[in-house]
């Protein structure tokens, strides 16, 4: 993304005139000094905020006052929480490359990682997404919730819970997972890496399908077995069926594979009359979409027009790290009590709910205008 467009002004004797011409608007901010890094910032009230930093000097005050040390300064308004935090990322990365995580106190969200690099792979929770040979599952809101679904998940499946490099042997002690038949006990060699690795993939296909592949071979055998008149048979696996829809039901709304978390936020624009439809494809925020919901110009419907925009785009390739960012400021933005906007997921952009976001756009677009 390139978001950072700002206006800008030198520090000069009309200060004050210029102070008094800003926007009583929500903005993010840079104000470079004479020496060092710049003060950038966020702020819900431009021309208060630079009449506090740049106004005159109050030598009793302790308010901090950067008046006597500013060279220039730089502002960009913005019209939705998600923009500003954003637009402030980027301006940290920029100004402040080697401490901008801690400034913006930009959090990395917990995930369930399956490490497939492992012979014998196993779950945990991470914050991090190093590593190329594993499937990460999330965001969660905190550790609590990602544990709480952890905990569930593993009551369907046999795969291990001890954090050991396994060196499989008839010998090894166990635990007490394995005598529970909550575990395939690898460790002792009750099964080999190709019986192990069938259970962690009917693990990740439910991930990826959100339940519905075990769910769907449930269903069938419950109904089969109904229909054989095997009722308490039937009862022990639609028991097992409404295990599987308790255990979806603990994981977070955002929560994904995250190859396939995808969506569209849609928020207020600076522009009057317009949109920012910021998309989100495989875990990558993309540069944002202006949408002019009432164009004179144009005599497409909403609709072809939405088609034609999702045709021309397509995933980012980031690093990691960036990687790790971009789902922060979506769990940042989506979990916080401040989150303004409209949020679509879909599962592939080629089944995008035109219907709905022709509807959101509609919403975001009257509350707007007031």
């Amino acid at each position: 993304m390139d978001l950072w467009a700002p206006q800008s002004a030198s520090i000069g004797g009309d200060l004050d005139h210029r102070l008094g011409e800003l926007a009583a608007r929500p903005a993010v901010f840079s104000i470079h000094l004479t020496e060092g890094e710049p003060y950038t910032g966020r702020t819900a009230n431009l021309s208060r905020r630079f009449a506090r930093l740049l106004g005159p000097d109050r030598s009793r005050s302790r308010l901090l006052n950067l008046r006597s040390v500013a060279a220039r300064v730089e502002w960009q308004y913005t019209a939705s929480w998600l923009e500003t935090n954003l637009l402030l990322w980027e301006v940290s990365r920029r100004y402040h490359p080697k401490n901008y995580r801690s400034l913006m106190r930009l959090r990395l969200p917990p995930y369930l990682k399956i490490g497939l690099s492992n012979p014998f792979p196993r779950c945990y929770v991470s914050t991090r997404l190093a590593g190329s040979n594993g499937v990460w599952y999330g965001p969660f809101r905190n550790h609590a919730r990602a544990e709480q679904f952890e905990a569930q998940l593993l009551s369907l499946f046999q795969i291990r819970r001890c954090q050991e490099d396994l060196a499989p042997s008839p010998d090894h002690p166990g635990c007490i997972y394995g005598e529970m038949n909550m575990c395939l006990r690898p460790c002792q060699q009750v099964v080999g890496r190709e019986e192990y690795a069938s259970e962690v993939l009917r693990l990740t296909e439910f991930l990826a399908t959100g339940g519905r592949s075990l769910a769907e071979v449930l269903t069938q055998a419950r109904d089969q077995l109904s229909a054989e008149m095997r009722y308490e048979e039937a009862a022990r696996i639609h028991r097992q069926l409404e295990a599987v829809e308790r255990v979806m039901k603990t994981a977070d709304e955002l929560a994904a594979e995250i190859d396939r978390l995808n969506g569209v936020a849609v928020t207020r624009s600076v522009e009057a009359g317009a949109v920012e439809l910021w998309f989100f494809l495989s875990g990558c925020w993309l540069h944002p979409v202006r949408f002019r919901v009432a164009d004179p110009g144009c005599t497409e419907s909403l609709d072809h027009r939405l088609r034609a925009i999702a045709a021309g785009i397509a995933a980012p390739r980031l690093s990691a790290r960036e990687r790790e960012e971009h789902l922060a400021l979506l769990a940042r933005w989506y979990y916080s009590s401040f989150r303004d906007g409209e949020w679509l997921r879909f599962t592939a952009l080629e089944q995008l709910p035109y219907r709905k976001l022709v509807h959101a756009i509609s919403r975001v677009a009257r509350d707007a205008a007031g």
